[in-house]
C-alpha cells in the first residue's frame, strides 16, 4: 500500500520539507518486504511525553525502524508542538497526530451522574484502582467502541496498540502484521489476566442477554472455555490485556461487534460499574471468531506496569531478546492459564488453538 508522505518536524513548527534533517534520515525497509495496510495507535496525553518517547524508541529500535509503519496519536486534546516535534525525532515513519470528537470521549448526558457517582465513591473505598476516576472510564469506552471510528484511523486495517513507558525485551525479525494476514488470524495478545471482580458485576449478566437476542453472532468453534468454566452460566474473569494488542479493526467495525458495543453501552456499566476495553475487547473476540482467529504472540517480550510476557529461548524464535530472566513472568502465566479449563501443552507452554 502506498502511504501519504510523512508529516514532518519543519511542516509542524513552520521549516522547509527538503530540509536536511529530513532528508538525511531516510530509511527503506528491506526490499523484499511488502507492508501491510497497518498501523501504530498510540492514545496519549502532552504529559506523556517522557513516557511516549520511551516505547517509541524502544519499538523502534526493536521492530519499526525496518518497516517503518505509521504512527497514529490520538489525544482528547490538541497535542503541543513540542510533543509533535519530539515524536516526530523518534522515527522516519509517518506519523500522524488526532483530536478524539468530545462526543467519543465525555461522559454521555443520559448517564445518570448521580449513580455514576455513587459507584467512584464505592469503589474508591474498596481500593480499586481507578475506580474513582472518571477519565480512565472515558478511556475504557473510548477503547471499546470508538478508537477504530477515527478518521485518521479509516484507511488502515491492522493496528498495534502502542503505550506510555512500554519495554519491548526482543528484536522482531518478522512483521506481526503480516503474519495476522498471511495465517488468517484476527486478534494477537501476549498476556492475559484476570479482571477485578467488584469492576463487571453486570457484565456477564449483560453479555449473556445480548447472546440470547443476536445468537447469529456467535461462532460455532469459539473460545468460551477461555472466559467461562461453567459452560458460559459465570464468567471467570478472564481476559487478554488490552494495553498490548496486534489486530484487524474490520472485526471491531462488524456488525456483530457494533451491535455488542452498542448493547453493552446502553447498560451504562462503563460509568455505573468500570467495565475496561480489556474485558469487552477478550468476551468479543472470544465469542464472535473461531478459536483459531486468535494468536497468542509469544515470541514477543512485552513490559507495561508491572505486567510483562518474557518468552523463553525456545518461544523467542531465535530473535535476540535483553531481560533479567531472574524477573521472568512466563511461569506464573502458565500458571494463571492453567486455573481455566483450558488445557496447557507442556511441550511449548501454548494455548492448542494459538
Amino acid at each position: 500500500m502506498h502511504y501519504p508522505k510523512c508529516t514532518n518536524l519543519e511542516r509542524h513548527l513552520g521549516g522547509r520539507e527538503d530540509s536536511p534533517q529530513r532528508l538525511d534520515r531516510q530509511i527503506q525497509p528491506e526490499p523484499s518486504f511488502q507492508r501491510q495496510n497497518a498501523t501504530l495507535v498510540f492514545l496519549a496525553r502532552n504529559t506523556d511525553l517522557r513516557d511516549v518517547l520511551t516505547s517509541m524508541s524502544n519499538l523502534e529500535r526493536r521492530f519499526n525502524h525496518k518497516y517503518l509503519y505509521p504512527w497514529v496519536f490520538l489525544n482528547d486534546e490538541e497535542f503541543t508542538n513540542e510533543f509533535k516535534g519530539r515524536v516526530l525525532l523518534e522515527t522516519n515513519a509517518p506519523v500522524y497526530f488526532g483530536l478524539i470528537p468530545k462526543e467519543h470521549w465525555v461522559q454521555p448526558a443520559w448517564i445518570d451522574e448521580d449513580k455514576a457517582e455513587e459507584s467512584r465513591k464505592r469503589l474508591k473505598g474498596q481500593n480499586i484502582i481507578y475506580g474513582d476516576s472518571s477519565s480512565y472510564r472515558n478511556m475504557c469506552r473510548f477503547n471499546s467502541g470508538y478508537f477504530f471510528q477515527h478518521p485518521l484511523l479509516q484507511q488502515f486495517k491492522y493496528y498495534w496498540r502502542i503505550e506510555p513507558n512500554v519495554d519491548y525485551f526482543c528484536d522482531m525479525n518478522y512483521d506481526p502484521f503480516q503474519y495476522l494476514n498471511q495465517n488468517n488470524r484476527t486478534y494477537g495478545f501476549t498476556i492475559a489476566l484476570y479482571e477485578t471482580p467488584e469492576t463487571v458485576t453486570t457484565l456477564w449478566d449483560s453479555v449473556k442477554e445480548f447472546m440470547a437476542k443476536y445468537p447469529q453472532y456467535i461462532a460455532n468453534d469459539n473460545a468460551m472455555e477461555l472466559l467461562s468454566n461453567d459452560g458460559g452460566q459465570t464468567y471467570n474473569m478472564c481476559h487478554f490485556w488490552s494495553n498490548f494488542e496486534i489486530a484487524d479493526m474490520d472485526f471491531w467495525r462488524s456488525e456483530a461487534y457494533r451491535k455488542f458495543f452498542n448493547f453493552l453501552d446502553a447498560k451504562g456499566g462503563f460509568y455505573y460499574e468500570r467495565w475496561g476495553d480489556a474485558p469487552v475487547h477478550s468476551i468479543a473476540a472470544a465469542l464472535f471468531l473461531p478459536k483459531h482467529k486468535l494468536h497468542f504472540f509469544q515470541d514477543i517480550g512485552y513490559r507495561h506496569a508491572v505486567y510483562q510476557h518474557c518468552p523463553s529461548s525456545d518461544e523467542s524464535l531465535g530473535n535476540s531478546c535483553s531481560y533479567n530472566r531472574k524477573e521472568s513472568c512466563l511461569p506464573r502465566y502458565k500458571v494463571m492459564l492453567s486455573n481455566s479449563i483450558i488445557p496447557i501443552d507442556p511441550s511449548n507452554s501454548l494455548l492448542p488453538w494459538s
